[in-house]
């Protein structure tokens, strides 16, 4: 079959799936993801030459020959989600839209309707819906403005938090739930079972929107990684949701919750399958700014909306192994060069490690000295000594892909973003683990 001919089949796979017989929401959802992956297919290779008569162009540093590919293709997974999310409303609402599936043929029918559309429809549903789409949009032009404009880190890392101020007032009107529960080993102590955080909870949850898509932008420069860690991401905590609806006694606010988590994050897989595609190595484009921040946003807002911003947390473990790692750099610690990605040698054609030179500086800071020297004892980066004098020459970058290259030695470009694959897979699967085996035996009872 012809590639054509493959995509009409999958349009018409995803037209039905959207239109099925039995308006069940979460098959219109994954019909409208499945248009999601093959509009994204289609579109990347058709506007990648405009892209770079654009200048929205870059080389490929981990290859002997430095192509110039297009780049900013995050932009296309962004566009491409929200137009099947708007699509999507009708059919997310179609049984309140069409009460009975009655078409009325008078003028009291229709008033009739419209009362009974009035008086049902779930209009705070709506509401979560469309500010989740609106704080996705808002980081999505700031991903833009940044591969526009290369905005620094101090002016835009407090911008996603910005975003979320949407999400954050309808979690307000609508739940505004902000205790925790205590773990049941410490409630004799504490002589309670839940802590009202109060405002701190909201502090909470902007951070966690502040993290998650500058964390993803963190861990880069390797062909597929910025997509793989993400794709592996979504797919983990679709797994959480759909523990939690086919879990016994699973609430009916519960199974909303996590009903609209997977609306959210099922096109999110789809057009990062179909970026993945051309960015797997030898990539063919580059995903951009603007698809870490899409991409870490829409798993913050599944998090945020879904009620397990905690758990969400567990997943990105290896993120924020990243974030604490790169502190010294991060902090103006230990310099940080524009780029930390590893170093390609082109007479094996493997990756190594990329590091900061000293070699020009003599006399070290004591705080750059101090973060290297514990960092060392820690074995999370390695350094190099002047044999005569004890000075240091050279340190690795501070990210978990030259940790990984570090422990396991020098390694193909693709097998190093399988590796960080393969690690966020396990990290995942501990988070499963960790949710839904042992914390109800720490907590007996589930706060969301």
């Amino acid at each position: 079959m012809s590639s054509r001919l493959q995509q009409f089949a999958l349009y018409g796979a995803g037209i039905a799936l959207l239109f099925n017989p039995w308006c069940l929401q979460l098959v219109s959802a994954l019909g409208v993801s499945l248009l999601a992956y093959v509009s994204t297919v289609t579109l990347i290779p058709r506007v990648g030459d405009a892209f770079i008569r654009r200048g929205f162009s870059g080389k490929d540093m981990n290859k002997a020959e430095k192509k110039i590919i297009p780049e900013t293709m995050g932009v296309v997974c962004a566009l491409v989600y929200f137009i099947c999310m708007i699509v999507f409303i009708p059919f997310l609402f179609y049984k309140y839209l069409v009460p009975n599936g009655v078409k009325p043929t008078s003028e009291v029918g229709w008033m009739n309707r419209e009362r009974a559309i009035a008086s049902h429809f779930p209009h705070n549903h709506l509401v979560e819906y469309l500010a989740a789409l609106l704080s996705i949009l808002s980081i999505s032009l700031l991903g833009i403005l940044d591969d526009l404009f290369d905005i620094r880190w101090r002016h835009k890392f407090f911008l996603p938090a910005i975003a979320a101020i949407p999400l954050l007032v309808v979690y307000y009107v609508d739940c505004d739930k902000t205790y925790v529960s205590v773990p049941t080993v410490l409630r004799p102590f504490l002589s309670r079972s839940i802590v009202d955080l109060g405002v701190l909870y909201y502090m909470y949850m902007a951070a966690v929107a502040i993290f998650c898509p500058n964390s993803i932008n963190i861990i880069a420069g390797i062909n597929g990684v910025e997509a793989g860690q993400s794709l592996v991401l979504a797919i983990m905590v679709c797994l959480n949701d759909v523990l939690f609806l086919v879990r016994p006694g699973t609430t009916t606010d519960a199974i909303h919750l996590h009903l609209l988590s997977l609306y959210l994050l099922l096109p999110l897989v789809a057009v990062t399958l179909g970026l993945l595609k051309y960015n797997w190595w030898p990539s063919r484009v580059f995903v951009g700014d603007t698809y870490c921040y899409f991409a870490g946003m829409v798993l913050a807002v599944a998090g945020i909306l879904g009620h397990f911003s905690k758990t969400l947390l567990l997943f990105f473990l290896p993120q924020i192994f990243n974030f604490v790692l790169s502190i010294p750099q991060l902090f103006g610690l230990v310099p940080c060069p524009r780029h930390r990605l590893p170093r390609f040698n082109p007479e094996t054609g493997l990756l190594q490690n990329s590091y900061v030179d000293f070699t020009d500086t003599p006399n070290l800071p004591k705080k750059t000295k101090l973060s290297i020297l514990l960092f060392e004892r820690l074995r999370l980066i390695k350094v190099e000594y002047e044999p005569k004098t004890g000075r240091i020459l050279r340190c690795t970058n501070f990210t978990i892909i030259n940790f990984l290259l570090a422990h396991l030695g020098t390694m193909r470009e693709d097998h190093l973003t399988m590796v960080v694959m393969a690690l966020q897979f396990g990290v995942g699967v501990f988070a499963l683990f960790f949710r839904h085996v042992l914390a109800p035996i720490a907590y007996r009872n589930d706060n969301l």
